[in-house]
Order: C-alpha cells, then structure tokens, then sequence
C-alpha cells in the first residue's frame, strides 16, 4: 500500500474515530446535564433520591398461615383484594397530580426514573412525608386542603364561603365530602360519587367474601359494609365491626382519619387494614379496660375536663398481626395501632376497638428504636428500653384517647366536639393527650398492681428513647409535633436531661412525674376549653426544634425512619 494511500486512510479512521467521541460526549454531556440541572420526564427532581429511600428499611411482613383453615383463606384472600382498591383512592385525595408523576415515571426511561418512582409509592404523591411535605418531584407545594378542596383555597376563604352561605356547612364541613369549585361557589360532592368507581369493586369484594365465611358475625358485617361505602353512611356497619366475635380474619375499611386534610383538619381519609386476631395476647391485656374509670377520675384537672362516663369500658383490646395495609395508613409512617371508629355517635353507643398490630411494633422495636437508644441514650438508660415498656405505651396511648372530653361546652348550654373547635390543631394536641395522659396514669397502675414497680425504669427510659423515633416523621406531622411538645415541655422542666460533652440524654427519675402531670394538665384543659387561639399559641411555643435536637436526629441520620412494608400478596 502506498505511503499516501496509507495516510489518506489513517485520516479517515482518526475522522471516525473523533467522530464517535464527539457524539459519546455529546450525550453523555447531555446526560450529566439533565442530571445536573434536577429533571426526570420534564420534572425537576431532588438529588438525593438514593438517601431519601434509604429512610426506610424493607421490612417483609409474616403471619403464620397455618393458623388458618381453607375457608379463612379464601376469605382472607377476598379481604385483600378488597383492601388492595383502597390505594387509587388515596392517591386521589392525597395529591391531585400524585397520579400525573406515578404514570409520567412508569414511563420515564431515565436509569433513576424507578428511584423515583419508589418513592412516590410510599408517599402516595411526590411529597416527602419525612420532610414536612416538601416536594421531591417538582417545585410546587402542597396545597394544605390535599385532594380535597381547591389547591388555592385558603381556611379564610373557606370559612367566609360557608358564613356567607349557611345551608351549605353541613355538607361542606362533612368529614365525607370533596369540595370543589364552580365559578365562584364551593361545592360539596360526596364521597360516593367522587368516587364511585373505585368502591364498587370493593363492595363486590366484599359481598364475595361474606358469602364465604361461615361466621355470621363476619357475614352480617362485610355485607353492610359494602353498602355502607356505597351509601356514604357508615354507621351501621361501624356498629357491627365493633361487635364482631369469634373470628380470627378481621377487616377494617373505609374513610377515618383526617390527618391529611391541613387546610380544615375535617375531610377522613380511606385506609384498610386486614389482620389476624392473636386471642392468646388479648387475653393477657384486656385488663386494661378494667381500669379505665379509676384512670379518668384521676386525671389531674377539674371535674368539667373528664366526662362523667368513659366510653368504651365494655369494647374489645384486640392483639392482631398485620396482613395487609392500604390507603393512608400505608403511605410513609406505618401504623402501630389504631382506635376506630372516629363517629362520636358510635363512640358514644358502641366505644372503640382499639388494635394493637403486634408484629408491626416489633419489627419497629428491633430495627429502629434499640439502634436509637443505643446512640442517643446513657448506657445506663438505654439498658433499660423494652419491648414490655414499648407495648405498654402503645397500649396506654390508644386507650387514653377515651380519656378526658370528647365535646366542649359553652355558657349557653351550646356544644361541639373538641376536633371542631380546635380545627388543625386538634390533632397535634390529641395525640399529645393520648401519649402524656397514659403515662401519667403509669404510677396508678402499679399502685394497682397492674404494672409492675420494677418496670417503673423501662417505661420512661423507653419513652425518651420513643422521642426521637417519632419525631424522625417530621414535626409537621401530627404525631411528631405531638412528640416534639413532649420533648421540649420536658427538657425546659428539667425532666430529660443532655450532656454536650457526650450528646447523650438520660431521664430525671425525680423530677419526670411532676413535668407528665403539668403537661397533662395543660393539655386536658385546652382540649375541653377548645380555644382555638391558646391552641395554637402552645403548638407554636413547644412545636419548634432547637438546634440541640436537630443535631441529635443528624446523629441517626445511619438508622432507618422507619420501616417499607413487603407484603406477602404484593
């Protein structure tokens, strides 16, 4: 070949060569950019997806299936089925673009996109429920009022629509209506029409599950509640879940809590939780409700801040395992336990049920609360943190939520319930009521023999511990802002103590019961004064986080949050 040819073809490879270099970098200059800039699918995104998810930890959720014989499992297989249409609903009321991000991700064919797409899963929208809701997809916030009202409706604007149009509160304040706009008048449309599509193949489930089971109690149940969800009343059914016997596969669905609705703290969320009832740990702590009355009495307040009779002394403690989990009880923060129904009309006739979810609380205990001891305690006080302290407090605190006054009344004779008159922040407070007013019973139930004195160590040691687990959810949320009132109510008092040298805290055993009990107080008095300003003054005065604590949560920055539900039917 000829020096000339050989160079004129040498030059042609180096060209080709070059060429593809160029085009290489070219994308993958492309690539760092969109990477640099935030986007995935033409949203802006946060970088730190992979430490975001990080936060939870995979957790598979067991129960024994021998415990059930052939028809319990198909029941129980209807019953998820059931429970598993729950979600599409939520994702609706949580975020009305939550779906627009779900779809727009599935799609994206970015190597991240499936990060992101994780995570929207668990926050049912693409806002960040361990960061105070900041969005981690796009840039909007979200609105407060969720998917139930006007993104741009504001409490104001909400509340002079309704004084300027009187016949329309009852069903705008509704805890089972979505306010939309027309022009310029709000309207109230019921849940069963909003989301009408969704129920009916959960009632079908349902009725499919009813004509299985051999339990008349179950039967009577699940076929009122199909129509229940259909009718948007759900009264009856609510009376008969309470009143269920005998039957270990349990299911418990529809619209209860409002923890999501910020704007008016009013509209109820759906959620399901199927489970199997443990009748051997029921036994060993239905005694509980056998001191209810003696616990209401010794509350440390006047006789006007404790109804004359507390509901809820002849309704069952059930000791369940967790099977199945949808709506708003999955998404982020999972449950421990819950009391239903929130109807004061069924409270009233009927009680509560209060759940335990027993394997929930020891997947939480082991991976999450020991570690956190462990780095932020004294070594003599981390000794002390127990699962028997841990359950018991669970235990007290959904039981304290019948304690105290469900209704605040006016000179006039006049009455509201307490979540009314405190409006958002009601539930920051009740559950602050819940968590104090149980341990402040703590010392009554050793005096009754109930709890023993040697355990006197383990529950407060594990309460403080229980501090910065919760308050790991984010102090906008109900139950963390409810913590960080604890915590700070107890530092200022003197009650939990911190070392700077070693940045470890430890429990003042002589001075911890006096700082429950004035914290008791204050709460159980706001609660039946339902002083909407005074309310909000407390929540402002102990809800914010010193510099001290925010540099002790930075210090669990390596242990989860919390734990990822892997369900077996997934």
């Amino acid at each position: 070949m000829g020096k000339r040819k050989f160079c004129v073809l040498t030059l042609m490879i180096l060209g080709v060569f070059i060429m593809t270099l160029a085009f290489n970098f070219s994308c993958k200059t492309k690539k760092e950019k969109e990477e640099e800039i935030g986007t995935i699918a033409g949203y802006e995104v946060v970088p730190d997806i992979e430490e975001r998810l990080a936060q939870y930890a995979p957790t598979e959720i067991t129960y024994d299936e021998n415990l059930l014989n052939e028809e319990q499992k198909k029941v129980l297989e209807k019953l998820v089925m059931a429970a598993q249409k729950v979600d599409p609903i939520f994702w609706k009321q949580a975020s009305r673009r939550g779906l627009e991000f779900r779809d727009a991700f599935k799609e994206a064919s970015h190597p991240r996109a499936g990060d992101y797409l994780h995570y929207l899963n668990i926050n049912f929208g693409p806002y960040d429920r361990l960061a105070e809701n900041e969005p981690f997809i796009g840039t909007q916030p979200k609105p407060p009022g969720a998917g139930f009202y006007p993104p741009d409706l504001t409490q104001g604007g909400f509340q002079g629509y309704i004084d300027g149009h009187p016949q329309k509160k009852e069903a705008l304040e509704s805890h089972y209506t979505v306010v939309k706009r027309e022009n310029d008048s709000l309207i109230p449309v019921p849940y069963n029409e909003e989301y009408r599509k969704d129920l009916e193949p959960i009632a079908g489930y349902l009725k499919e599950a009813a004509q299985i089971t051999s339990n008349s109690s179950l039967e009577q149940y699940l076929n009122q509640r199909a129509v229940d969800l259909l009718q948007n009343d759900y009264y009856r059914s609510d009376c008969l879940w309470i009143d269920l016997e005998d039957n270990l596969v349990e299911i418990v669905i529809g619209p209860f809590e409002v923890y999501e609705d910020k704007l008016m703290g009013l509209k109820a969320a759906y959620e399901s939780f199927v489970y199997i009832n443990d009748f051997e740990e029921m036994r060993k702590i239905e005694g509980y409700l056998d001191y209810l009355g003696i616990m209401q009495e010794n509350l440390p307040v006047e006789e006007k801040y404790k109804e004359p009779e507390v509901v809820g002394l002849e309704s069952p403690l059930n000791v369940v395992n967790e099977v199945y989990v949808a709506g708003d009880t999955k998404a982020g923060v999972q449950t421990l336990a819950f009391v239903l129904p929130n109807d004061e009309k069924v409270r009233q006739e009927k009680g509560t049920k209060k759940v335990f979810l027993k394997n929930i609380m020891e997947a939480k205990f082991e991976k999450i609360l020991v570690p956190i001891s462990q780095k932020i305690l004294t070594e003599e006080d981390s000794g002390f943190v127990s699962f028997y302290a841990y359950f018991t407090q669970v235990i007290l605190h959904e039981i304290s939520h019948a304690l105290g006054v469900n209704y605040v009344m006016f000179p006039d004779g006049s009455r509201t319930p307490v979540n009314k008159a405190l409006k958002e922040h009601y539930s920051p407070i009740e559950e602050c009521k819940a968590d104090i007013v149980g341990l402040y019973n703590v010392p009554l139930l050793m005096d009754e023999g109930w709890i023993p004195e040697e355990k006197e160590k383990d529950i407060y040691s594990t309460y403080l511990a229980g501090m910065f687990r919760s308050l790991r959810f984010g102090a906008h949320e109900a139950h963390g802002l409810a913590t960080l009132i604890q915590l700070n109510f107890h530092l200022e008092n003197g009650a939990f103590l911190y070392n700077e040298e070693t940045g470890k805290y430890r429990v003042d055993m002589d001075k911890i019961k006096d700082s429950v009990e004035q914290l008791a107080q204050k709460v159980l008095i706001l609660e039946g004064d339902g002083d909407y300003e005074k309310a909000g003054e407390f929540l402002s005065k102990y809800g914010t986080l010193s510099d001290e604590v925010k540099q002790t949560l930075s210090r669990l920055e390596d242990i989860p949050v919390d734990i990822e539900p892997v369900f077996q039917q997934d």
